[in-house]
Order: structure tokens, then sequence, then C-alpha cells
């Protein structure tokens, strides 16, 4: 009984680990094609409706990534 349980836990954590990944590669690809440079932007200039709009996408890319992870 206990193996089944740490085959969830192992599971789900590197479903996580996975879903993190993807999100971080999403962003940089994503910084990438943008004409300015985004977490420079955001941090160096404190352009607030910028963090909003990646703040956005990191939340439906999220939402995305656990509807393909959770099935």
């Amino acid at each position: 009984m206990q193996l089944i349980n740490m085959k969830y836990l192992f599971a789900s954590l590197g479903y996580s680990f996975l879903g993190v990944a993807i999100l971080v590669v999403c962003f940089v690809v994503i910084d990438k094609l943008a004409p300015e440079n985004l977490w420079m932007e955001i941090l160096k200039k404190q352009n607030k409706a910028l963090a909003i709009m990646a703040a956005a996408f990191m939340i439906a890319l999220a939402i995305i990534i656990s509807s393909a992870i959770h099935g």
C-alpha cells in the first residue's frame, strides 16, 4: 500500500517539474521573440502593464499545461 502512494507522489513531482520547465522555456521563447527584453523592461523601467501581461501569459500557459498533464 505504501508503494502505491509513493508512485503517485513521484508522478506528481515529476509532472510538476515538467510543467514548470515547460513554462520557463515558453517564457524564454516569448522573451526572445519580443522586440524588447521583457525581464529587464519589467525590472529596470518598472513597466507595470508589461508585468501584468507577462503574469497573464504565465497563468494562461499554466492552465494549458496543467490541463494537458492532468488529462
